[in-house]
């Protein structure tokens, strides 16, 4: 597939032409976005917070996690394929398909890389907000860290930052009783 000019915009057509090479695209704003495979961190990270949430889920059905690569299909120009997804059960009839997402999921959970944090921490972060997501995780290996950013009425709020260092517990009122200590993502790493 040939580069897009200059101003012309991607759509999920031309993205659905994207190459199955195992690494991960995307399209923000129409841009085209590529990935490399993620290193043994990540997915060490992204296995323990699917295999948490996933048993957490199992005693709570609330709703379906979904791990990468899924697509999330916000527009024609947006699409992209977060690490995890959560979506409430009474909205994945109207939002979850077989071939991805068309819509807002209300979690989205990206472990930011070398060559993902700039993107996971603006593109990525005003994406899922203007877009809806109720909450947005960045986990970032780099430094122990996961970034909590909560929609309130008109936005994310200031987000709130827990540390293995400080052995803090994630939670999330979307999955209310659900408690991940950070000891146990960063556990392997």
């Amino acid at each position: 597939m040939k580069p897009a000019s200059p101003g012309v915009k991607l759509t999920y057509d031309d993205f659905l032409l994207f190459p199955e090479d195992g690494k991960r695209h995307e399209l923000i704003d129409g841009e085209h976005y590529v990935t490399a495979s993620p290193d043994l961190t990540h997915q060490l990270i992204v296995g323990q917070l699917y295999l948490t949430i996933g048993a957490w889920l199992e005693a709570h059905p609330v709703g379906r996690i979904v791990l990468a690569p899924f697509d999330v299909i916000f527009s024609e120009i947006d699409v992209v394929e977060p690490d995890l997804l959560f979506i409430s059960a009474d909205r994945t009839g109207d939002i979850l398909t077989s071939q991805g997402v068309r819509g807002a999921p209300d979690l989205v959970v990206e472990v930011a890389s070398k060559s993902t944090r700039a993107r996971d921490e603006t593109l990525k972060r005003r994406l899922y907000e203007r877009a809806g997501v109720v909450e947005y995780w960045i986990v970032d290996p780099a430094i122990d860290v996961v970034r909590v950013y909560r929609r309130e009425k008109s936005g994310f709020l200031r987000p709130e930052e827990l540390s293995r260092e400080a052995e803090d517990t994630l939670r999330t009122p979307l999955l209310p009783g659900l408690e991940i200590p950070l000891l146990r993502i960063f556990k392997d790493v």
